[in-house]
């Protein structure tokens, strides 16, 4: 039960019985790109397409915050969490929050 290996976005698990709600879970994080960065970016939107610079960006940080989402799980003895969501938010200009967050629940296996 120290890693949550199960993660759904879902209210259940299929093939699982929840035994134990143990509560909400998240993770948050707070990044901004370098002045480089930016400027990189910035160059990118000028013409158009996928900007890979922000797409990275955006992606370590859902990582990061999914990672301190199942950090937090392993803490309450989850050996799974529901209704997992991500949610982010502009600090201010060039800073962003990312929030993984969900339902810690201890489940088992039906036969």
């Amino acid at each position: 039960m120290n890693n949550p290996t199960l993660i759904t976005t879902s209210t259940s698990l299929e093939g699982y019985k929840i035994t134990k709600h143990l509560g909400l879970v998240r993770g948050i994080t707070v990044r901004s790109r370098s002045i480089l960065g930016n400027i990189a970016g910035g160059f990118m939107t000028l013409f158009g397409g996928k900007s890979a610079i922000y797409t990275e960006l955006c992606e370590n940080a859902r990582e990061e915050a999914f990672q301190l989402m199942i950090k937090h799980g392993n803490e309450l003895g989850a050996n799974a969490i529901i209704n997992m969501r991500y949610d982010a938010n502009e600090v201010m200009n060039g800073l962003t929050e990312v929030l993984a967050y969900g339902t810690a629940v201890v489940v088992e296996k039906i036969n």
